[in-house]
C-alpha cells in the first residue's frame, strides 16, 4: 500500500510525524479518510478521534478540533491534541470548558452572529458525545 507524510501538531508539540497509510478525521462536515492521491483539500475538525494506519498498525487520538490539510501528505493543526491512550477527565474537562466559555461569551456579545454561537453549541455536543464514547464523566 502506497503511504505518505503524515503530521499532526498542537500548539504544545508535536504528537506525530510518520509514514501513513490511511488517516481517518473527525470532519466538522462528516467523518473522512485520506490515502495517497486524495484529492487537496483544507478542512475544519471537530472534537473527536482521529486515527492513523501506518505499517505497524492503527494509533489514536483525541483531538478538540482544529484544521486538516491534504495533498501530497496530511498534516494536522489541532486546537489541542493527545493520544487517545493518554485521554483523561483532567484533560476533557479542560477542553469542555474552554467550549462552555466561549459559549457563555457569545451568549453575552451584544454583536455576536447567530451562528457562532449555534457552532459553539455544536462543540459542547460533540464534546459531550465524545466523553461518553470515552466511557469520562460529562462535566456539569
Amino acid at each position: 500500500m502506497e503511504t505518505f507524510d503524515f503530521n499532526l501538531v498542537s500548539p504544545e508539540k508535536s504528537l506525530a510525524s510518520l509514514p501513513a497509510n490511511s488517516v481517518m478525521l473527525p470532519g466538522t462536515e462528516g467523518d473522512l479518510t485520506a490515502m495517497a492521491g486524495h484529492m487537496p483539500l483544507i478542512t475544519a475538525l471537530r472534537p473527536g478521534i482521529l486515527k492513523v494506519v501506518d505499517e505497524t498498525g492503527e494509533k489514536e487520538f483525541v483531538v478538540s478540533g482544529g484544521f486538516a490539510e491534504i495533498g501530497a501528505g496530511v498534516t494536522v493543526l489541532a486546537e489541542k491534541a493527545v493520544l487517545k491512550s493518554e485521554f483523561s477527565q483532567a484533560f476533557f474537562q479542560e477542553i469542555f470548558n474552554e467550549a462552555e466559555t466561549l459559549c457563555s461569551e457569545l451568549r453575552e456579545g451584544s454583536s455576536m452572529e447567530p451562528s457562532g454561537l449555534d457552532d459553539a453549541k455544536k462543540v459542547i455536543a460533540d464534546l459531550e458525545h465524545l466523553g461518553k464514547e470515552m466511557g469520562l464523566e460529562i462535566p456539569n
